[in-house]
């Protein structure tokens, strides 16, 4: 494997206010940083991985804290593999949350189907809760850098409940009055 380099960042604020400190770690976190240890946080270094560390650099200098950015590399392969597992890890832990809600969502719809409720306000929240999805996922995507196992898995599952919302878009319009032939029942 060539080797990689990272972002380093560490950094100080004080305590008060705790705004401005939560501030920082979220901005860290949307863009996929892995803490090392507090205040200890690297990314990958790509040219807007730079920019924003940079920009962020400033915010911390203004909130009266220090930050010192270096470039880096691990010093062998178990160095940079470890690194590597720590991001997989993150973005594991968010395909599992992910999985866990496609999931509920399945369950969700099996639950409407088995009491039959047809309806375009329920298929209108479901397909709202989809769009959500595609969404989610995109974003950890986005964060994953170095491939995490269960992005895999991940996209299987949202397939899989769109394939069950699809399945369920067809009952509902099966079961309205205006989607069937004149004199048909509806459903049992």
């Amino acid at each position: 494997m060539p080797t990689l380099e990272w972002l380093l960042l560490t950094y100080k604020v004080p305590t008060e206010p705790a705004r401005k400190r939560v501030s920082i770690w979220r901005k860290l976190k949307g863009m996929g940083a892995v803490y090392l240890q507090g205040g200890v946080c690297v990314l990958p270094k790509t040219d807007d991985h730079l920019r924003r560390l940079k920009m962020l650099e400033n915010e911390i200098a203004e909130a009266e804290g220090e930050a010192l950015l270096l470039a880096t590399i691990g010093l062998d392969q178990k160095q940079q593999d470890k690194i590597i597992s720590r991001f997989n890890a993150d973005r594991d832990d968010e395909y599992k949350e992910f999985i866990e809600k496609c999931v509920a969502f399945e369950a969700e719809i099996a639950y409407e189907t088995t009491i039959q409720h047809f309806t375009y306000a329920e298929l209108g929240e479901n397909e709202q809760e989809l769009t959500k999805f595609k969404t989610w996922i995109a974003k950890i995507q986005k964060l994953d850098f170095y491939g995490a196992p269960l992005n895999k898995e991940a996209i299987e599952r949202l397939v899989r409940s769109e394939a069950i919302l699809d399945a369920y878009a067809h009952n509902v319009f099966a079961a309205q009055a205006e989607n069937r032939p004149a004199g048909e029942p509806g459903p049992p």
